[in-house]
């Protein structure tokens, strides 16, 4: 459970929502303090008061969009159930995830890696439920769903985007 939720009338509120808008459709780099604080009518002052560090707040964002993405992405998982076809289930959370990226306006924010730490939960959690187990996978598949979403963001039509990924299917031959 949350140990926080942001009332949006609040100063860390209104940064936090103005974070998620500016990161959002714009990379990490080229959102400035000065711009978040006059988005959210606070201070630049208030932001490090709140949040460190404009990384701080984009930690903090992310953090929060993530896992409603990968909440998302786990429960079209678990409604393909454990028997049936592990890349069929894994391309459905990759296109549910995509869908509410697009939907939602987060195509930076979770199109770009995690900014500042190597920690990458959507690699892992396609890491943990991608069939067979490969080393990497996780991470390959991360890559390939980031990479839509930034053509995405580029002006490539979402509707291509989730053919790309509706393409891919998981398969490993027999290395012995």
């Amino acid at each position: 459970m949350r140990e926080w939720i942001p009332v949006s009338t609040s100063p860390k509120g209104r940064l936090a929502l103005a974070a998620v808008k500016e990161f959002g459709t714009r990379p990490f780099d080229e959102v400035t303090v000065a711009e978040l604080a006059a988005a959210a009518k606070v201070t630049t002052g208030a932001l490090y008061h709140h949040f460190g560090s404009k990384l701080g707040l984009y930690a903090f964002v992310r953090a929060d969009v993530e896992r409603r993405l990968l909440d998302r992405m786990e429960g079209a998982l678990a409604a393909a159930g454990s028997g049936s076809d592990h890349s069929a289930a894994v391309t459905s959370a990759l296109l549910v995830g995509l869908d509410f990226a697009v939907r939602e306006g987060f195509l930076r924010i979770l199109g770009d890696p995690p900014a500042g730490t190597g920690h990458d939960r959507l690699a892992e959690m396609l890491s943990e439920h991608a069939v067979p187990a490969v080393p990497l996978l996780g991470q390959v598949l991360a890559a390939a769903w980031r990479a839509a979403l930034a053509a995405v963001a580029q002006g490539a039509d979402p509707q291509h985007a989730r053919a790309a990924i509706a393409a891919l299917r998981l398969h490993v031959p027999d290395c012995r």
